[in-house]
């Protein structure tokens, strides 16, 4: 299948290392072009590298708590490309620990990059992308905590359920502007954070196996193949939803 990506321009948040590279790649392989951002000036620079043997390939060091940084990504992409046709908005996890147990600095922490970043970044690029109804793609990178609490994460189970239900009101508004918004839900996908997680318990892994159908955790290739197929216009009709990828963990429908 031809997903129609080659030529498209996707701004990847988090875009140097775990799904949001992953997704990169996947968008890359199938001709599109990409601005990656992170934190981390030499995971950029090493992605950059390794996305350019693909496709051609920007990246910056961006911070989605800092409120000019969406702004910053579109000029960018428009000055390299000349377009922008669809973003992933992929943010690390807040800390682990119980609900209770975090303190109102790392809720408010979490909330301003983990929350009001994403939050920001995707209004910001949607709104863009309904100027003349030139329409485009937005995925959220959430969990799958959306849907079901996790064990230890009680901040992600805090906001991820409020950052899908932005996504389905993004759809709605931005819809007839032919922008559809859309959340991704990855459960277990074997990433640099899913090792420190299960590293910080150690019968973490053994318990997240046996509540997965498929047996075994995901691969960052496996999130990234869904995530570039939900941005591609080969899922033009899919908006307002969140899709698990998680290997049939989730209990929900």
């Amino acid at each position: 299948m031809d997903l129609g990506l080659s030529g498209r321009v996707f701004v990847v948040t988090g875009g140097s290392s775990g799904l949001g590279l992953a997704t990169a790649r996947a968008l890359a392989a199938e001709g599109a072009r990409t601005v990656i951002s992170s934190r981390d000036k030499e995971k950029v620079d090493r992605a950059v590298a390794e996305l350019s043997r693909l496709s051609p390939t920007v990246g910056t060091v961006a911070d989605l708590a800092d409120p000019g940084t969406p702004g910053r990504l579109l000029d960018l992409a428009a000055e390299v490309y000349g377009q922008v046709d669809g973003a992933l908005v992929s943010v690390g996890g807040p800390p682990p620990g119980t609900a209770a147990s975090a303190d109102d600095e790392q809720w408010r922490a979490a909330f301003e990059s983990v929350f009001l970043g994403a939050v920001r970044c995707a209004r910001t690029v949607a709104a863009h992308l309904a100027e003349g109804d030139r329409g485009g793609a937005i995925g959220l990178v959430l969990s799958s905590s959306a849907r079901s609490p996790i064990t230890g994460l009680g901040i992600s189970n805090g906001l991820r359920p409020g950052l899908a239900m932005v996504a389905k009101d993004l759809a709605d508004e931005y819809g007839p502007h032919g922008v559809r918004v859309l959340g991704l839900l990855p459960g277990r996908i074997a990433t640099e954070r899913t090792a420190a997680l299960d590293r910080g318990r150690p019968d973490a892994r053994e318990r997240a196996l046996a509540g997965i159908p498929m047996g075994r955790y995901g691969e960052p290739e496996e999130f990234g193949r869904v995530a570039a197929f939900l941005l591609s216009p080969a899922a033009s009709y899919v908006t307002g939803t969140s899709i698990p990828v998680d290997g049939g963990a989730l209990r929900t429908p």
